[in-house]
C-alpha cells in the first residue's frame, strides 16, 4: 500500500472517530437537558429525590438553601477524579461534560417552577424523563452520578457487588429523605427511582430487546431450515456430545427479537417435542447483519 493510501485510511478513521465523538456529545447534551428538566420541573419542587450523589445534593440544598446546580457539580467532582485511573481519560472527560451540562441546565430550569403538584404524575413522568436522560448519557459513554464509580472501587474491597453497594447507598439516602421531607416523600422518591431505573434500561438496551437461544435437537437440520427460511435469522451450529449418551449432537445458536420467542418455541416443539432450549438475555449485539444473528 502506498503512503498516500495509508494517509487516506488514517484520515478516514479519524473522521469516523470525530463523527462518533460529536454524536456522543450531542446525545449527552440531550440527556442532560432531559434529566435536568425532570428534576427541576417535576421532582425537586415536589420534594421527590433522585438517588446517589444527586439525592445528597438535593437534601443539602434544601437544608442549607444552597444552589442545587453548584452542589451537584461540586459533589460529583471527587468521584469523577477517581474514575481517571479506574475507567480512563475519555470517560472522565465525557463524564465531566455530562455533569457540567446537567448542572447548567438545572440552574436554567430552576426558576421555571413545577409543571404539576400531583405527586403521582410528578413521580411517574419525572422518573421516566430522568431515566431517559440518564440512559442517553450512559449509552454514549459517560455517567451523571459518582455513586456508581465509588461502588466499583469498593467492590474489590468488600464482599458486595456494585449493584448491592449502590442499593445500600440509596437506602441510606432515602432514609434520610424520610426524616427531612417525610415518609410519604421518601416512598415517592423510591418509586421515582425505580421508574427511572427501568427507563434507563429501556434506553441503554433498547425496547426491541434481543434474546439468544441454544437449541439441542436430533432434528437440528429441520429446525435450522425453519429459522433461516421463515425468520431469515442467521444461525451458528456447534458440534457437541451428549454427556450421558456420548452421541454427537448439533447445538444451534441464534439471536432473535424478544417478540419472536413464542413463535420459535412453538415451531421447535412442533418439529421435535424432545428438543432442549435455553433462552438468555442479550444486552448488546455488535457487528454487521445484527438482525440476521450469527452466520
Amino acid at each position: 500500500m502506498r503512503k498516500q493510501d495509508y494517509l487516506l485510511v488514517f484520515r478516514g478513521a479519524l473522521k469516523k472517530q470525530a463523527l462518533r465523538l460529536f454524536g456522543n456529545i450531542l446525545f449527552i447534551q440531550a440527556g442532560a437537558i432531559l434529566a435536568a428538566f425532570a428534576l427541576e420541573r417535576f421532582l425537586v419542587p415536589n420534594r421527590i429525590l433522585d438517588g446517589g450523589v444527586v439525592g445528597i445534593a438535593i437534601i443539602v440544598s434544601y437544608l442549607g438553601a444552597l444552589p442545587l446546580a453548584v452542589l451537584v457539580f461540586a459533589f460529583n467532582l471527587p468521584f469523577m477524579a477517581l474514575s481517571l485511573k479506574l475507567i480512563g481519560k475519555r470517560f472522565l472527560l465525557l463524564a465531566l461534560y455530562a455533569v457540567a451540562s446537567f448542572s447548567v441546565w438545572v440552574a436554567l430550569f430552576e426558576p421555571s417552577g413545577l409543571i404539576t403538584n400531583d405527586l403521582f404524575l410528578a413521580t411517574v413522568f419525572g422518573g421516566i424523563l430522568l431515566g431517559a436522560g440518564v440512559g442517553l448519557i450512559i449509552r454514549n459513554g459517560a455517567c451523571l452520578d459518582g455513586s456508581e464509580i465509588i461502588s466499583i472501587i469498593l467492590t474489590s474491597r468488600v464482599p458486595f457487588s456494585v449493584g448491592e453497594i449502590v442499593m445500600g447507598f440509596n437506602v441510606v439516602i432515602f432514609s434520610v429523605a424520610g426524616l427531612v421531607f417525610g415518609l410519604d416523600r421518601a416512598l415517592y422518591s423510591v418509586a421515582a427511582y425505580l421508574i427511572a431505573y427501568k427507563a434507563i434500561d429501556l434506553v441503554v438496551e433498547g425496547i426491541d430487546e434481543s434474546k439468544a437461544l441454544f437449541i439441542v435437537s436430533d432434528k437440528s437440520q429441520e429446525i435450522s431450515n425453519f429459522l433461516f427460511e421463515r425468520l431469515k435469522a442467521g444461525i451458528t451450529i456447534f458440534k457437541g456430545m451428549g454427556g450421558y449418551s456420548k452421541a454427537d449432537r448439533d447445538i444451534i445458536y441464534v439471536i432473535v427479537r424478544r417478540l419472536e420467542i413464542s413463535k420459535i418455541k412453538n415451531a421447535v416443539r412442533g418439529i421435535d417435542e424432545d428438543a432442549f432450549i435455553t433462552i438468555h438475555n442479550v444486552h448488546e449485539v455488535i457487528g454487521k447483519n445484527v438482525r440476521k444473528g450469527a452466520q
